[in-house]
């Protein structure tokens, strides 16, 4: 029985039921050497030979046979021909291929017929390798074996597959590997022999057996079509298109994930330094404080100059040093005031932070004393300056003199002299000893006048 491509029953012949004595002993003989062609047309002649029965015995050939024959064809044509008066050797068909005649010593005509017609020695299939009515013609180029079916492999000189058993005989071409260079190298390897090694391909897999190439890119760090060059100085990852960042050294970039291998530039941080340094510091791994920049996210992150300038109290580029002694705030540009230690002056806002110095008041001991007082914090107040004229805010002297009454520096001192109506009307002559004081003064002072007027008089009137 025949079937086709789809499994459906093709039927030349059918026997229903066949014990397998009856088989052995009564049909297995007449069925060996059997040969089974498709063609085109009922002719078998102008078909190709899908099977020769060569090897079967009367207790090894199956009752049911199965073969495959991928040869496209119309017609499947079962053929065991028996002649008449012609005494078969047991079972049919010749045990050993390229002979014939009646005990099979005959040798085919042709040399390179593999199986003839068994009376007349005409050739019905030619050996692996070769093809023609007689069989003298080896396959077509780029083929081989049994009717010249079989397609070369990679060979990598197409004329050299031997055309009987396909082996390539100068080798395989780039990316073929084994005798008849049908199976593509390993995987990781490509070209000629399979000695190449595959780049850093994104996946390995798609590596091209024959030359190589990453067919889906290369992984990160790499480029080329052999994906076998690093990424060029300060780019890294997929493809090359990330930039590395702010590394120490440009070319210590790593070319797969962008870190910086000897650190990152002043002002930045982070594995691949495109981070700037957390506000308010600055320089080589972000080590460095910010001085006292007036605004302190204006300080620079790779030197820490403060762009804005410095705060009240300081100067200098990164404003860490203190204004001058007897300066202060911004920029240092004020005069400290008339503080009692000059070295008390507030960097900062000028404060006198231990007070200020005579004749001054105020936090920053610029102002005068107010009219009528002097000394330290103007606590003291002025004398009897003439006509209420001010004093020195330092030491109280009245500088115009001092009102009626008084003497002195200060214009505090009273000054003693009779009272000439009281001395009238006591009736004291000029050289008596009768005076009366004006003012209540010091013991000291009255003894210094009553020395004068005794030594004068000798009489002392007080009142």
């Amino acid at each position: 029985m025949v079937t086709d491509f789809l499994g459906r029953g093709r039927g030349i012949a059918y026997i229903t039921f066949c014990t397998d004595f009856a088989f052995r002993g009564y049909i297995a003989d007449t069925l060996l050497g059997f040969s089974v062609y498709v063609s085109n047309t009922t002719d078998r002649s102008q078909g190709m030979l899908c099977f020769k029965d060569n090897n079967f015995t009367i207790n090894t050939i199956p009752p049911v046979f199965t073969t495959n024959c991928f040869v496209h064809g119309q017609y499947a044509i079962y053929y065991n021909e028996r002649l008449p008066a012609v005494v078969y050797p047991y079972g049919y068909g010749c045990p050993v291929t390229g002979f014939y005649g009646s005990t099979c010593s005959i040798p085919c005509p042709d040399v390179n017929c593999q199986y003839c017609h068994i009376e007349t020695g005409t050739c019905q299939g030619c050996r692996p390798g070769y093809q023609g009515y007689h069989c003298k013609l080896a396959c077509n180029r780029g083929f081989f074996g049994v009717d010249c079916n079989e397609k070369c492999g990679q060979c990598r000189e197409i004329y050299q597959c031997h055309h009987i058993h396909g082996t390539c005989s100068t080798g395989c071409a780039a990316g073929y590997q084994g005798a008849m260079c049908k199976a593509g190298c390993d995987k990781g390897s490509y070209g000629l022999q399979c000695k190449e090694t595959c780049g850093h391909c994104r996946d390995i897999n798609q590596c091209s057996n024959v030359n190589g190439s990453c067919l889906t890119g290369c992984d990160a760090g790499f480029n080329g079509e052999l994906c076998k060059t690093r990424c060029d100085k300060g780019a890294y990852g997929f493809d090359c298109k990330e930039k590395c960042g702010n590394c120490r050294e440009i070319g210590q970039c790593f070319h797969t994930n962008g870190t910086c291998l000897t650190g990152c530039d002043d002002g930045y941080q982070g594995d691949v330094c495109n981070t700037q340094c957390d506000r308010g510091s600055y320089g080589i791994e972000c080590n460095e404080r910010c001085g006292h920049c007036r605004n302190v996210s204006q300080c620079s992150n790779v030197n820490g100059t403060c762009l804005t300038g410095c705060d009240a109290g300081f100067k200098g580029d990164l404003c860490k040093t203190q204004c001058d002694k007897g300066s202060y705030d911004f920029g240092c540009n004020e005069t400290c005031g008339q503080c009692r230690d000059e070295n008390q002056c507030s960097h900062i806002n000028g404060t006198c932070l231990t007070g200020c110095e005579v004749g001054f008041k105020g936090d920053i001991c610029k102002t005068d004393c107010d009219s009528g007082s002097y000394g330290v914090d103007c606590n003291e107040i002025c004398g009897n300056c003439l006509n209420e004229s001010q004093c020195s805010n330092t030491n109280g002297t009245c500088f115009t003199g001092c009102n009626a009454g008084y003497e002195g520096d200060l214009c505090k001192a009273p000054v003693y002299h009779v009272v000439a109506s009281l001395a009238k009307k006591l009736k004291l002559s000029e050289h008596g000893a009768g005076f009366v004081f004006q003012h209540t003064v010091s013991m000291l002072e009255i003894l210094k006048t009553l020395r004068y007027v005794f030594n004068r008089h000798g009489v002392i009137v007080i009142e």
